[in-house]
């Protein structure tokens, strides 16, 4: 079969690598080939139990029934935030049927014509649409994955344009998944809030109308995983980040541990939460923001749907009082949060750079 004219081929001025890898399996653009140095190589071994991902259930947190029951679990999340940034929730309370109709969805748009998708097309400089964000040279480095990228809430922040109509089932899902996620986000950061000795609703009360966005990432399988990424290394710019492996997806989530790339076992039904730049910056540094990345598989494809939790862009962000003292000075000035939004989209992820904004130079 001839290779397909490589125009047609594109979202924008960029290979769509869902269309690449059909019409030319083995090729990896020069463009898609990291440095040495970035490649995929060292992963950290994650057989032992002391090397996996912290299991919150979510259920016990809830359960005012069995203080002492809860109180283990409110240790476990506290351990969690601050030795992983990273954890798996189970028992959530969300309907697995619902996660499974988002997955759908999501798997039936990726799978659709590129014509159709291009619809949707994401436009430079900007993060909503369908192709690839964080995109701002030529000869940047690209991931190896489609991504659909739409804000939720509040309702201004949609561009309903960029809502696919096609499946038809598609908004109708998005929104209903939106909605009980919200309520998962909120329920943390109660709980986050009690792992910290604050009062419960310090975060909720503070963010005002939360800022809610989501992104699907596709990562076709690739020829040569081990010259790629699926996604760059970054922290995220949200507080919390909520993320859904779909069945039968490759492992690709790797997050950075004591130096070492480890990556994220999916457990059934389970939801990935990480903790954000901004819940960072509210703790002082207790909890911190953890770098993360996506790998490809040279066989398998891999889906994932995230949500981003943040405060209101109007709400001015700062180290909560009662977690600075003389042994933790306080290590962030005092920003807004839109601000902080606006300098996040418009850098190139690189691992935790984008903090750097915030943080104060201390002196010894």
């Amino acid at each position: 079969m001839a290779p397909a004219p490589i125009s047609s081929i594109k979202v924008g001025h960029i290979e769509d690598v869902q269309e690449l890898r059909k019409v030319q399996p083995r090729r990896i653009p020069q463009r898609y080939v990291r440095d040495v140095t970035e490649r995929p190589t060292t992963v950290a071994n994650s057989t032992s139990s002391s090397m996996q991902v912290p299991l919150i259930d979510f259920s016990k947190l809830i359960n005012i029934t069995n203080t002492d029951q809860s109180q283990r679990e409110l240790s476990k999340l506290a351990a969690a935030c601050e030795e992983w940034g990273f954890f798996q929730v189970i028992n959530h309370g969300i309907d697995a049927e619902l996660l499974e109709c988002i997955e759908k969805v999501a798997k039936k748009f990726f799978l659709l014509p590129l014509e159709e998708k291009q619809k949707y097309a994401m436009a430079p400089g900007t993060i909503q649409g369908y192709g690839h964000a964080f995109v701002f040279s030529e000869d940047q480095k690209l991931d190896w994955c489609n991504m659909l990228a739409l804000g939720v809430e509040p309702f201004f922040i949609r561009n309903p344009k960029l809502w696919p109509t096609n499946p038809a089932q598609f908004s109708d899902t998005l929104d209903m998944y939106s909605v009980v996620i919200r309520k998962l986000c909120q329920m943390l950061l109660r709980f986050i809030a009690l792992s910290l000795g604050l009062k419960e609703n310090v975060f909720n009360e503070m963010f005002g109308m939360a800022v809610q966005a989501v992104r699907m990432n596709y990562y076709p399988p690739c020829s040569r995983p081990d010259l790629v990424l699926g996604l760059s290394p970054h922290s995220d710019g949200s507080a919390l980040t909520v993320l859904q492996q779909a069945k039968g997806s490759a492992v690709g989530l790797q997050i950075l541990k004591d130096d070492k790339w480890v990556p994220v076992q999916p457990v059934p039904n389970a939801l990935v939460i990480n903790i954000g730049d901004t819940i960072e910056v509210l703790t002082n540094g207790k909890y911190k923001s953890v770098e993360h990345r996506a790998v490809t598989h040279k066989e398998k494809d891999r889906l994932s749907i995230v949500t981003f939790y943040a405060p209101s862009y109007e709400i001015e962000l700062f180290p909560l009082p009662e977690l600075v003292d003389e042994n933790r000075p306080c290590m962030y000035r005092k920003f807004n949060h839109g601000e902080y939004s606006r300098h996040y989209i418009n850098n190139k992820l690189q691992g935790k750079k984008t903090l750097e904004f915030t943080k104060i130079q201390l002196t010894k």
